[in-house]
């Protein structure tokens, strides 16, 4: 086993922990704060994949920005410790679980079944170059411009309606 592989398990693990964690522990800040720890493991991950933009941007925005507005929400709202319902086997219980196996089948699947070097041998130029800034700025400014700039003056649109609303009700 490489080094890769190894921080590879040790990253997937630290998420899954952190997703499972988030989701069943009943304090929300708890869960605001595994949340946070499961970027952390998904950056690492995409640094492992060599996407060193994606696991900056990772970082900044999900971790930095997004998740200290979910703490203020999560403060502001002052929630308690959600009430658990006591039902043993509930539909969404079922269903969950289902859906979780399938998942965990498939990434076995993917395990087992590795691909060998020599399919994968002639992808590693331009996988080195996924990721990148400037893999990203060719995308994005590239093949991407017409979505992005769709994007961009969708988001321009919702700031000038939210100004209006808020002009409206002040």
């Amino acid at each position: 086993m490489t080094v890769e592989t190894i921080l590879f398990f040790i990253f997937a693990g630290g998420a899954i922990f952190t997703a499972l964690l988030m989701i069943r522990h009943p304090n929300p800040v708890i869960s605001a704060i595994s949340l946070i720890g499961n970027f952390f493991c998904l950056a690492a991950l995409y640094l492992l994949l060599r996407a060193q933009l994606l696991a900056a941007l990772q970082i900044v925005i999900y971790t930095g920005a997004i998740m200290v507005l979910v703490i203020f929400v999560i403060m502001l709202l002052n929630l308690g410790d959600e009430q658990r319902l006591t039902e043993r086997y509930d539909l969404r219980k079922v269903a969950g679980i289902a859906v979780a196996a399938g998942f965990l089948m498939q990434v076995a699947y993917i395990v087992v079944l590795a691909p060998s070097s020599e399919r994968t041998a002639g992808l590693s130029a331009e996988a080195s170059r996924v990721g990148t800034v400037e893999a990203m700025g060719d995308a994005m400014f590239g093949r991407f411009l017409l979505p992005f700039e769709a994007v961009s003056l969708l988001l321009l649109a919702a700031i000038v309606g939210a100004v209006v609303l808020a002009k409206r009700n002040s």
